[in-house]
């Protein structure tokens, strides 16, 4: 039996040359058929993006089961967890699960874990109260478990992170940080903290629209949610915006800065400027009506986001 410790000696610099400068985030595939999620997996394979990355909530599929079906669908794309809730299996069930998928898929797994927030935490029966000891304790059990089958090289992981302490654990017991709802002015932060060596990959989330009514309307219905929950808010608070920007669903500027809207052109500018921040690779999410919308939206964007 292996036992498995830290990042398992998986080299961050080989996770950055699988996953690529840009990839795909959304959560829409997770309510969808199994087919839709393959067919939409070898697209964005076909069109060059460099990872895809699968939300979890309680209503949609198990993370790390969704993850091998879009992996069988697929030949050389990465997909990954974005990112798996640590309070929904044990420690034992994440590290064997993502082992599992390492083997099977020839390292195209990436493991990213979070802490989730106090509200749906609490709906499941426990108790938030320290989420950076919790999730070092988690690392702990996965770094203890022995898995027995045979494996070449572990499942790299990445933690959500947001906060230098956080960010600090990345660096120390994953190979990087996949922070969500960020800027890039957060990203040249989590840079600074990480350091050099530790992957770097931010979601970003888009709004193809050029009408500014419409597209922040639709920008809004995403922020809205997310600034309900205390950890993106306190995050923001840290980077420097005032309460004003962060009641409701935003400002205006809050909501420019958190969600770029436009043609694919200006869209293409915001990753950019992630990349010059010091991310090495972006998680793009078109915020769309329908799960019919994703392709036709990512096919837009790919001669932008993916020419050398």
């Amino acid at each position: 039996m292996a036992q498995l410790r830290g990042s398992g000696g998986v080299d961050p610099a080989e996770v950055k040359r699988r996953i690529g400068p840009v990839g795909v985030w959304t959560g829409v595939l997770g309510g969808q058929s199994a087919e839709f999620g393959r067919r939409a997996a070898a697209e964005v394979e076909n069109l060059g993006y460099g990872a895809l990355w699968v939300g979890e909530t309680a209503r949609y599929k198990e993370a790390l089961v969704h993850s091998a079906i879009l992996l069988g669908a697929t030949r050389s794309l990465v997909v990954a967890t974005g990112v798996a809730n640590i309070w929904v299996r044990d420690a034992t069930a994440a590290a064997n699960g993502a082992n599992a998928l390492a083997e099977a898929y020839d390292g195209r797994f990436l493991l990213g874990l979070g802490v989730s927030h106090a509200p749906l935490v609490s709906a499941r029966g426990h108790d938030y109260g320290r989420p950076l000891a919790a999730m070092r304790s988690y690392l702990d059990a996965m770094d203890e478990t022995e898995y027995a089958a045979p494996l070449p090289q572990r499942a790299p992981r990445v933690l959500a992170a947001l906060r230098p302490g956080m960010l600090r654990l990345a660096a120390q017991r994953s190979v990087g940080a996949h922070p969500y709802f960020v800027t890039p002015e957060h990203t040249a932060r989590a840079r600074e903290v990480l350091g050099p060596g530790p992957v770097l990959a931010p979601e970003q989330a888009v709004v193809l629209d050029t009408d500014p009514g419409s597209a922040r309307e639709k920008a809004r219905r995403y922020t809205s949610w997310y600034l309900s929950l205390p950890n993106y808010v306190n995050n923001l608070r840290e980077i420097g915006w005032a309460e004003e920007d962060l009641s409701g669903s935003g400002s205006d500027a809050l909501v420019d800065a958190i969600v770029p809207w436009g043609d694919p052109e200006t869209v293409a500018q915001r990753v950019r400027a992630h990349h010059d921040a010091g991310a090495d690779h972006v998680c793009v999410q078109p915020l769309v009506d329908g799960p019919d919308d994703l392709l036709p939206q990512l096919r837009a964007l790919a001669p932008l986001l993916l020419t050398p």
